[in-house]
């Protein structure tokens, strides 16, 4: 089999079609969820912590200097980084929850098969000679 055939064939399976599938609408989900981590969530409470701005929160480690910048530790943006991670997790786990629930009720749903009649010892017996019989040249 030819290179270009079996890298079509892996192209155009299922798989990898949705996994890029997945891939574009979790970094479409991602700036959805960053948005409103820092534009919905994050101002009612820095507000309610004083009017504090997350983004801001730094500790000056050296002060800037005409010939070199400030060096910093920016803990606010990382306080960002975690409430959007947080955020993101419990919106999947959200979601698999309301998936894995829909997928019990699909599974009620279907009519259980019939059961299938337990036979006696005797039908056994029976089965078992007429197998045989069956057998005999």
């Amino acid at each position: 089999m030819s290179f270009i055939k079996e890298f079509r064939e892996f192209a155009v399976k299922g798989n990898v079609v949705d996994m890029a599938v997945g891939i574009i609408i979790g970094a479409a989900f991602g700036k959805i969820v960053s948005s409103l981590v820092s534009d919905v969530v994050m101002p009612p409470i820095g507000v309610l912590i004083g009017g504090v701005d997350f983004s801001d929160l730094v500790i000056i480690l050296k002060e800037a200097t005409a010939e070199s910048a400030a060096v910093s530790i920016a803990y606010g943006k990382f306080i960002q980084t975690v409430l959007d991670f947080t955020i993101v997790a419990l919106a999947i786990f959200v979601m698999i929850k309301v998936i894995n629930r829909l997928k019990r009720e699909e599974k009620v749903a279907e009519p259980e098969p019939e059961p299938v009649p337990q036979l006696t010892q005797e039908e056994v017996l029976l089965t078992e000679i007429r197998d045989l019989l069956k057998s005999r040249p």
